[in-house]
């Protein structure tokens, strides 16, 4: 089985929803089912099917949380200062076509939401910017074709 790298905040985050969902959501759509069946007729009762479709909702996604949680292995991020791009790290850098600064933390696949400034390492920005160093060009093909960026600074 491939192991995926995640951070103890990454994992954490997984499990509290883990947890959540299965002390608390599970049982109050549980809940919800039993008091549909009590109204009688399920051919044509929607409270019924509601309740069932927001079940197979959470139960899949305990699913995912649970394989996702099994692949993972917890990977603490360096705290090698030499200003190189490693797991963990936080890296501040300029789009040298617009010139627009962005900051991103390299995490792993499970956790990354580009919205909260986290990319995963194994995305195409990831895979180019890990093991480059401060003032390094980088050269990515995206969406948008091919953009370079200049790494500004390295925080770890």
């Amino acid at each position: 089985m491939q192991r995926v790298p995640i951070t103890k905040e990454g994992y954490d985050r997984l499990q509290a929803e883990l947890k959540r969902l299965q002390k608390e959501e599970r049982p109050q759509v549980i809940q919800a089912i039993e008091e549909a069946r009590a109204h009688g007729d399920l051919s044509e009762n929607a409270e019924y099917e509601a309740a069932k479709e927001k079940q197979a909702m959470i139960e899949g996604r305990i699913n995912d949380l649970c394989q996702k949680l099994g692949e993972s292995e917890i990977i603490e991020p360096s705290g090698n200062e030499n200003g190189k791009v490693l797991f963990g790290a936080t890296v501040e850098m300029e789009d040298l076509e617009t010139g627009e600064m962005a900051t991103y933390r390299l995490v792993g696949p499970y956790e990354a939401d580009v919205q909260s400034g986290t990319i995963s390492v194994t995305s195409p920005l990831g895979k180019a910017l890990i093991g480059r160093e401060e003032g390094d060009d980088v050269q990515v093909k995206t969406p948008k074709g091919m953009r370079n960026f200049e790494i500004l600074q390295v925080m770890h």
